[in-house]
Parts: structure tokens; C-alpha cells; sequence
């Protein structure tokens, strides 16, 4: 019997042998240094969801992320990294190679799209847990801080050093801010960007979505709602304008979409607004089309302004339209022959995890559209829900989307 047991084990250990002479990641994973980083990720999993639920309940609205990125700063401190934050408000954790040369960069965005006063108190249904931000992107910053200490207990040393970020500015009329700041900073060093963006383990964001979000305004000369009847109203005259793009025919293929995000305008119910206001959201796969679609919205308000004007007998003058761009998302694509993908489709196919390629609109369009490498991956679990007060997350799972993360970055930097 016993040595039976003891042929079973050699055998087993033979196999692991095998594979990992054959297989590059069984090498790596197989590591004693790496797989004590495994270790940590299979052991403290709750302790990564504790982080998440702290950092989603510190509000975060566009423009206001430092409160947050104080809070990640500690945890990448205790992951023993080197922590900064820079002019534009991003919070980064070095860990350096003996490269200087080569940089990993894995960054999360700190906003959400909330404004300040949301209710953000994660509130708890079994393994369910219900946030506004608590998946976009509550999942991408406790996974960076996961990763931090993963690395830290793991002890590997690199080539390339790694860089974790929380960078602001990706949610909304951010632009981008964050991750433009961070790509222009490393510049040339950068090897490859991983943008760390909600839960979903079965895709890999290898095209960026380009976009281009608007204010378009309409001004006038305002009054009573009673005495003044039948002067022009802006409010009328945006509204005219987006019934006119609504019918205006978006394509599937390459596929497009517009959103109308918020209107406003006017002081009260019995006043003739003197000015009206909405923000618009244009995407694209192709930037041909995205310019399409703006031409397109130029003409549909300009069109509802003049209907305004025909139906009040006002003169061609009574009322102003103007633009103002809110950003502008630049397009991408990940090579198919990538090392970059390469590399993930090899760490998947050894952690028997089926993944699809997929296109969004990311902090990844950035180091994309420079010819930089980049994707987008989830940081594990499951959830739903973004950007509504619906949205939730469930940790089940989440191991997988760690590990996934740890084995990519030290396969990629290179493990001494």
C-alpha cells in the first residue's frame, strides 16, 4: 500500500515536471516564489473583499477621487511598494526591476460616474453586494491592492519593474485624464498597460471603442411664461433637435451609439428659460463613423433651432447654438500577434479559463491608439448593474481573476 502511495506521488510529480518543462506558465506558476503568491490569493480572498467594500464606500464622483486615493495609497504602502501621487491626482506604486528600461503598468480608475451625496453604503445579501461603483470600479482597485501584496509575499524580483496605479479621470467628462498622464509620464519604458476594469474574466479588451462626448447650448432672450408667450424657448429648440437625430440611422457594423446623458436649463416653471443645455455621448469602432455621427448631431440641432424659430415667427438671431467638447476617446487595436496577448491567452489556457476578445471604451484606448500594447481585463467575480444605483458584485470566483493577474504580470515582467 505504501508504496503504492509513493509511486502515485512520484508519478504526480513527474507529470508537474513535465508540464512545466513544456509549458512556460506551469514553470512560473510552479516557482516557489510565485507560489506562495498563489497561496496568499487562495487564502486571503476575503480579505480582498473587506478592501473593496472600504474603498466603494468612500465617495469618488468625477473630480473628487483623493479621499480614495489616499485609502489605496496605504494598502499599496503595505504591499511594501514605493507609493506616490502625482500632479493629476493619480495614486502609484512602484516595484522596481533591474531593468529601468521596462515597465508593466496595471492601472484602475479611483471615479465613478455618482455625483457627490449618493448613497455608496454597500449593503450585503448572501455573497451579493449592492454599491453604486461597487463592480466600476470597486473589483479593479481591491484587485490592484490584492496584487500588491500578492507580489509582496511572493518575494519574486523582476526584470521590468511594475507599476500599479489608480488613476483618475476615466469615468465621464474625466477625459481620460488619468491614464494620459500616466502614459506620457513612462513614455518609451512602457512595455505593455493593463487597464484593471470591473469583474468579468471571460474577455480580453484588446480595441478600444473611440468616442466623443459634447455640450451643445442654446441661448435666448428668456421670459414670462405668460406675458412673454411666444418667444422662442431653448428648452423647445433642444428638444426639436434631438427627435431630429433620434431618426438618424446609426450602423451595426462598424458598430456606433449615441446617448443623450443630461439636459438642463431654466429657473422655474413660469419662466421662459434664457438657456438649455444637454451633454451627449457619440461612440464608434471606427472613427470615420464617429465623425459621421457628430456631423450628423451638428445638423439635427441646428435643424431643431431653426424649427424653434419657424414656429415662434422669431427673427433668425433670437436664439444661439454653441458646442463645447466634454473629451474626446481615441480609438485602438491590439495586434492578433501581440506578445501581449499572446501571454494572457497562454495563462488562461493554463488556468483552463475560455475568454473571448472584446472592444470597449477603457482606459486602454490611450496606450492603444499610441501603438503601445494594452487590454483591458476584470479583476474576478461576478456582477452587473454599472453605472445605475442597482449595481452589484458577487466575490464568488474572484481567485481566478486574481491569479489570472498575478501569473500575467510577473510572465510579462519577467521573473528573475
Amino acid at each position: 500500500m505504501k508504496l503504492a502511495l509513493i509511486c502515485c506521488i512520484f508519478l504526480l510529480m513527474a507529470a508537474l515536471s513535465a508540464r512545466a518543462t513544456e509549458d512556460p506558465l506551469a514553470k512560473i506558476a510552479t516557482d516557489p516564489r510565485c507560489a506562495r503568491g498563489l497561496a496568499w490569493i487562495e487564502k486571503n480572498s476575503a480579505w480582498v473583499t473587506d478592501q473593496q467594500i472600504r474603498l466603494t464606500e468612500i465617495p469618488a464622483p468625477e473630480f473628487e477621487e483623493a479621499r480614495r486615493g489616499e485609502a489605496l495609497k496605504e494598502l499599496f504602502a503595505a504591499g511594501g511598494f514605493h507609493v506616490r501621487t502625482d500632479k493629476t491626482g493619480n495614486v502609484i506604486a512602484e516595484r522596481a526591476g533591474s531593468d529601468p528600461k521596462g515597465v508593466i503598468l496595471l492601472a484602475a480608475h479611483l471615479d465613478t460616474v455618482f455625483p457627490a451625496g449618493t448613497d455608496v453604503g454597500v449593503k450585503k445579501n448572501g455573497n451579493r453586494l449592492s454599491a453604486p461603483g461597487i463592480s466600476d470600479n470597486g473589483v479593479g482597485l481591491a484587485a490592484l491592492a490584492g496584487l500588491a501584496r500578492a507580489l509582496s509575499e511572493s518575494a519574486i524580483r523582476t526584470t521590468k519593474t511594475i507599476v500599479l496605479a489608480g488613476d483618475v479621470g476615466e469615468e465621464g467628462e474625466g477625459n481620460l485624464r488619468g491614464i494620459r498622464a500616466l502614459v506620457e509620464g513612462y513614455g518609451c519604458r512602457l512595455a505593455a498597460v493593463i487597464a484593471v476594469d470591473g469583474p468579468s474574466t471571460d474577455h480580453i479588451t484588446t480595441q478600444g471603442i473611440a468616442s466623443r462626448r459634447l455640450e451643445v447650448s442654446v441661448s435666448g432672450p428668456g421670459g414670462h411664461s405668460w406675458s412673454d408667450f411666444g418667444e422662442p424657448n431653448p428648452i423647445t429648440a433642444i428638444a426639436r433637435g434631438i427627435v431630429r437625430f433620434s431618426s438618424f440611422s446609426v450602423p451595426e457594423d462598424p458598430r456606433s451609439s449615441y446617448n443623450f446623458g443630461i439636459i438642463e436649463g431654466g429657473t422655474s416653471v413660469n419662466s421662459i428659460p434664457s438657456r438649455s443645455a444637454v451633454k451627449i455621448d457619440l461612440r464608434s469602432e471606427n472613427e470615420t463613423e464617429l465623425g459621421r455621427l457628430e456631423t450628423a448631431l451638428r445638423e439635427a440641432m441646428r435643424g431643431g433651432v431653426q424649427d424653434e424659430l419657424s414656429a415662434t415667427h422669431a427673427p433668425s438671431d433670437a436664439l444661439q447654438l454653441n458646442y463645447r467638447s466634454l473629451g474626446a476617446r481615441p480609438a485602438g487595436k491590439l495586434p492578433d500577434d501581440s506578445p501581449l496577448l499572446a501571454t494572457i491567452r497562454n495563462v488562461d489556457r493554463f488556468m483552463e479559463n475560455r475568454s473571448r476578445l472584446e472592444r470597449s471604451s477603457t482606459d486602454a484606448n490611450i496606450p492603444l491608439s499610441l501603438g503601445i500594447p494594452a487590454v483591458a481585463l476584470g479583476g474576478g467575480g461576478k456582477g452587473a448593474g454599472s453605472h445605475t444605483l442597482d449595481e452589484w458584485y458577487d466575490p464568488t470566483g474572484r481567485e481566478l481573476g486574481l491569479k489570472r493577474l498575478f501569473l500575467t504580470v510577473v510572465a510579462l515582467a519577467g521573473a528573475e
